[in-house]
């Protein structure tokens, strides 16, 4: 593999042009960071250099320090890089504090350390589509070549902040609004401007910044201090678990008050300190593992090309339906939506309208873009105009002898190549298309709620479904900005499966004492956005209990069936939509405790036959949440050895993007391999003694917890599905 570099070309007009060399977009590795330095050395030693221009090749300036390299220091492979050398070294002196002055010539992107790069020049000229941001708190560490210190000098604390603590890029006309590009022009004119402005610079014709020591933007320092502490009270309360954002803010306020060569310091020796941490090796293997789910061996290694989807239609326009169309037309796709009457069919248009309405409100679609995008959507009564269609995703109601004939129908009225997809969260894919002879086309679609804002697709294929038709809905998928994963087909496919024990155990362990809100609040103090009780009156009560039946029949030997849901819904208490489930709900859908449940659960233990157990009163957060996310685990490995998902890290990224997982703890498998599959199998078979078979360690949980093995180690598929 060619290693990264950056080349020099020196011009009749005296401007050295230095380009960062590392395709795809030209990523900082060590060799980059060096050969920089030789380069810069070259042109301020050389007579006929008087300035610098520095830019990217292929039109992307850089896309920051290479992210490989952090997993390959984390486990061991490579030393840590010398992040003071790299910043005060080779950023601050040799750039910053060269006696030839430089100029960044910015186009497609400069995040993270290229854009700490550019903030080192002393000017900055971009194109207008161009992305600037220092994303680095979403990988768990902080900008580390300057950033913390460059960024608030150039556009003011408080936009620094945003930027920094929210990971939020800019495009390149507020970058300029704001200084920090200097100007703007389009492409081809990028290189050219660079050089005169440089030049200029040279011939005292424009200032030469040295954007570390400028003050003009900062506030004065009790000012500063305000915005600092109320930046780290916004951070505690939107993730109370994470550090790095308040060792950010620390980083930041040492440049301010001790100057910018201080904080220069300490932010590198925090940013070397973060990148061994638990929090940005849980992040880093989400990144990779997020990239990694659009390879599936078998299907997307045999040379397969996506065909091209010109048409889709969707069946049934109620709250999946309507999102699923608003996610299609919102990547232009043109989309026919049927629905059994003009009532129904209204009801769909009029909540796609709603959702596209909510992106114009927020500043995200213009009204003539909403008009636009609506024009996509034709409602229909028939099949008539199926005729020509690519996908057809059928999204209606749970119910196995009405999806039976709506695929036959399908068949018969749909071109051959159609891809017949269903959006069902848990029905064998087998039992739905049953009554066809197109198997080969069938496979799952299964949409997260709501539809149009939830980032991931499960695609579910059979044994039968053809890969081609996978490689096409892999396509659609990205197309439409979904995180797709395929997985094998069951009952629950991969997610809900996995996630079928979370509620059942909260369930089981109510009846046995534990308090429904203490639960809840543990799960989300643990980083779930919701606890399990918010979770089903979220979903409504209607739904779980007809889930749990499925998971009942399915896997009889390890559900646990509890009584109080359907007690709760025989008194109308349904879950959100009804106002009252778990919790009580206002008329802005405000969540509070209920008393009156407590009548509800004495029921459902005195049906159930048992007794509180007192030992469940006492117990911490800390097993809270491994008593409800263990059996989760335990089910994950079930999933993982039956060849359903196809790899752990998929089952990861399933869980934090269809669950809610926290992403810094990496995700279910990642975060269960911090525990270990000893100590998760010894934790499990107490609870089976105490609790019964809900709780039984699967074979291969067992076998990793007697070999010390990891849960993510490869799985041999001997009994693999897929």
């Amino acid at each position: 593999m060619e290693k990264g570099r950056t080349t020099i070309e020196v011009g009749a007009d005296g401007v050295a042009v230095i380009t960062i060399v590392n395709p795809p977009v030209n990523s900082l590795s060590i060799d980059v960071l060096y050969s920089l330095k030789d380069n810069y050395e070259q042109a301020l030693k050389r007579n006929d250099v008087k300035a610098i221009v520095v830019t990217g090749s292929r039109g992307k300036f850089s896309g920051g320090f290479d992210i490989s390299a952090f997993s390959a220091i984390q486990g061991g492979k490579i030393g840590q890089p010398n992040a003071d050398f790299i910043s005060i070294e080779i950023v601050t002196n040799t750039l910053e504090g060269a006696k030839k002055p430089s100029v960044a010539a910015i186009d497609g992107l400069a995040l993270g350390g290229g854009l700490e790069i550019a903030m080192a020049c002393h000017a900055r000229i971009s194109t207008s589509n161009v992305q600037l941001g220092l994303p680095e708190l979403q990988l768990g560490v902080i900008p580390g070549f300057g950033g913390t210190q460059r960024l608030p000098r150039l556009v003011g604390l408080t936009k620094a902040l945003e930027m920094i603590l929210l990971s939020k890029s800019i495009k390149g006309e507020e970058a300029h609004s704001l200084g920090l590009v200097d100007a703007i022009v389009p492409p081809d004119q990028l290189v050219i401007t660079a050089r005169r402005w440089a030049l200029d610079i040279v011939e005292f014709k424009r200032p030469w910044i040295r954007s570390l020591f400028k003050t003009d933007k900062l506030e004065p320092l009790g000012e500063a201090r305000e915005i600092l502490k109320f930046a780290r009270a916004q951070a505690q309360k939107q993730a109370a678990n994470l550090q790095h954002p308040l060792v950010c803010i620390d980083v930041i306020e040492e440049g301010i008050v001790s100057g910018p060569l201080a904080g220069l310091r300490k932010e590198a020796s925090s940013f070397q300190h973060l990148l061994t941490s638990d929090t940005c090796k849980s992040l880093v293997h989400v990144f990779f593992a997020q990239r990694a789910t659009s390879k599936v061996p078998g299907i997307t290694d045999l040379g397969l090309t996506p065909r091209k989807t010109k048409k889709v239609a969707i069946l049934g326009g109620g709250l999946m339906g309507s999102g699923i169309v608003t996610a299609l037309i919102m990547s232009n796709y043109p989309v026919i939506l049927k629905e059994v009457n003009e009532d129904f069919l209204k009801a769909g248009i009029d909540r796609i309208k709603a959702n596209l309405q909510s992106r114009v409100k927020k500043g995200k679609m213009s009204d003539e873009k909403f008009e636009k995008t609506l024009s996509l959507v034709k409602g229909v009564l028939d099949y008539d105009s199926f005729r020509d269609v690519d996908i057809v995703i059928e999204a209606v109601i749970e119910n196995i002898s009405l999806k039976q004939q709506i695929f036959s129908d399908l068949e018969k009225y749909c071109p051959p190549h159609c891809i017949l997809a269903s959006n069902t969260s848990t029905i064998d894919l087998n039992l739905i298309g049953e009554k066809t002879s197109s198997q080969d086309r069938i496979v799952g679609a299964h949409f997260f709620s709501p539809a149009h804002v939830m980032p991931l697709l499960e695609i579910v294929r059979t044994n039968k479904t053809s890969p081609q038709v996978v490689v096409d809905l892999l396509d659609v998928g990205k197309k439409i900005r979904k995180t797709p994963i395929v997985v094998g087909n069951c009952t629950g496919f991969a997610v809900n499966r996995t996630f079928f024990p979370y509620t059942q155990s909260a369930l089981l362990f109510v009846d046995r004492g534990l308090d429904v809100y203490k639960i809840d609040r543990a799960c989300t103090k643990f980083g779930m956005p919701i606890g399990p009780f918010r979770m089903i009156d979220l979903v409504g009560f209607g739904v779980g209990v007809a889930t749990g039946m499925q998971y009942l029949q399915s896997f009889p030997d390890r559900s646990y069936k509890s009584v109080l849901l359907s007690l709760m819904l025989e008194d109308k208490r349904s879950g959100e939509a009804a106002r009252k489930g778990f919790y009580k709900y206002d008329n802005r859908r405000k969540a509070t405790v209920d008393p009156e449940i407590k009548t509800y659960i004495e029921k459902s233990r005195k049906m159930a036959g048992v007794t509180v157990d007192p030992e469940l009163l006492k117990i911490s957060d800390k097993e809270i949440v491994e008593m409800v996310f263990l059996p989760v685990v335990n089910e994950a490995c079930r999933v993982l050895d039956e060849g359903i998902a196809v790899k752990a890290s998929d089952l990861d990224i399933a869980s934090i993007m269809g669950m809610g997982f926290p992403p810094y703890r990496g995700g279910i498998i990642f975060w269960a391999d911090t525990l270990g599959a000893s100590y998760i199998h010894k934790r499990l078979e107490e609870w089976t003694k105490r609790y019964g078979d809900f709780f039984k360690p699967c074979s291969y949980l067992a076998e990793r917890a007697a070999k010390g093995s990891l849960l993510s180690a490869s799985v041999e598929r001997g009994k693999a599905r897929l």
